[in-house]
C-alpha cells in the first residue's frame, strides 16, 4: 500500500518505500530507454514509451508501437511528439488509468499540448524557462553572477572571420578559439577555429546566430556532474570524465561519445570545488524558477588545474545512466528519484546537506564504470542486414566478442570481461555517417591516464561493430529516392 500523500516522507527509506509502492503511472517518453534504463527497478509503475525497439519486445516495461513506418525525425522532441500522436501508444497510456505523469529528455510546447491531450502531467519546468536556461550564453551570464568562472571568453555576434577575430582580440583570447552557438547539443554546436579555413567550414552556422560564445582554447578534460534542484537545495551526483571526439566512436570533432566514472576523477580538493560550482549553479537556477534534473560540464585545465564552467544542460543527459548507476552504489537511491519527488503528489523532508556530504565522500573502490556511445564513422551509405542483440556480451582474452545472455539493463555486468550492449540500429535501418549504433556499458576504465582509449575499450568497440552487417544500396532500394531528394 502506498504511503498516505498527507504524511510527509521524512527520510530516504520512506522515499524508497514510496517509490516501491507507487500507484501513479509514470512514463519516460523518448526514442530509447537509454537515459533512465534501470530506474524501473526502483519505481513501481514506471514505463518506457519508445520508438526504437532495442529489446525486441523482451523488456516488460518498454512499450514500442507495432506500426513504425520508416521516417526521418529532426530532433528527439519530434520523436516524442510522434509517439504522443500514435494510437497504440495512446491506448497503452489509457489502459493504465488517469493521473499519469511523463518525463522527457527533449520537448517543446507541442509536446506539452500533446501530453495534456493524453491526460499526462509533464514532470518538468515550463518550456519557456527550459529554453532560456538551455542557452549557453544565458547560463554563462548567470554563472558569472553566481561566482562560477568560465574559460576566458567573450559573447557577441560574428558575421565574418574578421569580426570573430576582432571579438576574440577584444577579450585577449588570441587566435586559437573555441566557438559555441547558444543551443548546440552534445558537441554539435561547438567549433574549433584556428584560421580562416576553419571558419569557412562552419561560418554559415555561426553567422546565423544572434550571439555566440567565443573562448580561448585550452588543454582540458571535460568533467560531468549532474544534480537535482529540490525545494531543500541541490542534490549533487558523482563526477565523471567525458569521452569526446574519438574518431573510433564519432565522426564529429568535439562530440560527446561516452563517460568514465571512478572515485578519483578529481583530487579531493578539486572534487569539493567542482561540487560547490554545481551547487551555486543549482542555486541560481532555482532563483530563476527551475526545479528538477540538470547536468553540468566542467572543464579541467590540464596546464593550470583550474576548473571552469563548460555548459549547463537543464535536463536529463547522456551522462544520466552513469550517475544513476553510481548513486545506487551509495546505498541510497538513484539521483533521478529526487527529480520525481519534486513532481509527485507527496510531501517530503530530506536533509540535502547531509546527503551531499555523504555522497562527496564517495563509494566503493571497485565501482568503476564506463559507457561508450557507438556511432557510424564511415561516410558510406548502406542498409543494415544484421545487428547485435541487446544484452550482456563477453570479451575473451583473444579479443573476440560473443553474446553471453539476455538482460534488461547493466546491473548484471559482473566484471571487465562483460558489457551490456543496448542496440539502437536494427536490420532495415540506414547505415550512414553519424547514425547511432548503440550503447555499451562495462566495468573498468575506457580511457588511459593521458586520455586515449584503452586497448580494452578498443577491443570492445571493434568487437561490437563487427557484429553489424550491411549491404550497399541499389537503385531499387526505397531509401535511395529519399537520399536523392534530401541532397
Amino acid at each position: 500500500m502506498q504511503p498516505c500523500p498527507n504524511r510527509p516522507l521524512n527520510c530516504l527509506s520512506d522515499a524508497r518505500a514510496f517509490f516501491h509502492t507507487n500507484t501513479t503511472p509514470l512514463y519516460f517518453i523518448s526514442p530509447t530507454p537509454f537515459n533512465l534504463l534501470g530506474n524501473d527497478n526502483w519505481v513501481r509503475n514506471f514505463f518506457y514509451l519508445n520508438y526504437f525497439d532495442s529489446f525486441e519486445g523482451a523488456h516488460p516495461r518498454v512499450f514500442v508501437p507495432r506500426r513504425r513506418d520508416k521516417r526521418e525525425f529532426g530532433s528527439m522532441g519530434d520523436v516524442c511528439n510522434h509517439l504522443l500522436c500514435d494510437p497504440e501508444t495512446l491506448a497503452f497510456i489509457a489502459q493504465r488509468g488517469p493521473g499519469g505523469k511523463a518525463c522527457f529528455v527533449m520537448m517543446d510546447e507541442k509536446t506539452r499540448a500533446l501530453a495534456d491531450q493524453a491526460g499526462l502531467e509533464v514532470m518538468h519546468p515550463p518550456t519557456e524557462l527550459l529554453r532560456r536556461l538551455d542557452s549557453k550564453t544565458v547560463m554563462t551570464r548567470l554563472a558569472d553572477e553566481a561566482g562560477v568562472a568560465s574559460v576566458p571568453h567573450v559573447i557577441g555576434r560574428a558575421g565574418s572571420y574578421d569580426e570573430l577575430l576582432a571579438l576574440a582580440h577584444s577579450g585577449g583570447l588570441g587566435d586559437d578559439l573555441v566557438v559555441q552557438d547558444a543551443y548546440g547539443d552534445a558537441g554539435s554546436g561547438t567549433f574549433f577555429i584556428r584560421g580562416e579555413r576553419d571558419w569557412d567550414s562552419c561560418g554559415a552556422d555561426l553567422v546565423a546566430q544572434q550571439e555566440v560564445k567565443v573562448m580561448k582554447r585550452i588543454r582540458n578534460v571535460e568533467v560531468c556532474i549532474e544534480g537535482v534542484v529540490t525545494r531543500y537545495g541541490t542534490v549533487i551526483g558523482p563526477a565523471m570524465t567525458s569521452l569526446v571526439g574519438y574518431p573510433e566512436l564519432t565522426p564529429y570533432q568535439g562530440s560527446w561519445c561516452g563517460n568514465d566514472i571512478w572515485r578519483e576523477v578529481l583530487q579531493p580538493a578539486q572534487t569539493h570545488a567542482a561540487r560547490e560550482m554545481v551547487r551555486k549553479l543549482g542555486d541560481v537556477m532555482s532563483r530563476e524558477g527551475f526545479r528538477g534534473y540538470f547536468e553540468v560540464d566542467l572543464l579541467r585545465d590540464l596546464d593550470s588545474e583550474e576548473l571552469y564552467l563548460g555548459e549547463v544542460n537543464p535536463r536529463l543527459s547522456g551522462a544520466s545512466p552513469m550517475t544513476n548507476l553510481t548513486t545506487e552504489a551509495y546505498a541510497d537511491m538513484p539521483l533521478f528519484l529526487f527529480h520525481l519527488l519534486e513532481f509527485m503528489d507527496v510531501e517530503y523532508r530530506l536533509d540535502i546537506d547531509e546527503i551531499n556530504s555523504r555522497w562527496e565522500r564517495g563509494y566503493g573502490e571497485d565501482e568503476v564504470w564506463g559507457q561508450v556511445i557507438l556511432s557510424e564513422t564511415s561516410s558510406d551509405v548502406e542498409l543494415f542486414t544484421a545487428a547485435p542483440a541487446t544484452g550482456v556480451w563477453r570479451l575473451d582474452e583473444a579479443g573476440h566478442v560473443s553474446f553471453a545472455r539476455a538482460a534488461n539493463d547493466w546491473a548484471s555486468v559482473t566484471d571487465e570481461t562483460e558489457a551490456f550492449f543496448m542496440r539502437v540500429a536494427a536490420p532495415g535501418d540506414l547505415r550512414c555517417e553519424g547514425a547511432q549504433l548503440g550503447v555499451l556499458v562495462t566495468r573498468g576504465h575506457l580511457q588511459t591516464d593521458d586520455y586515449q582509449l584503452t586497448e580494452h575499450c578498443r577491443r570492445w568497440v571493434n568487437g561490437i561493430k563487427a557484429k553489424f552487417v550491411s549491404t550497399p544500396l541499389t537503385p531499387t532500394t526505397p531509401l535511395v529516392s529519399r537520399l536523392v531528394a534530401r541532397a
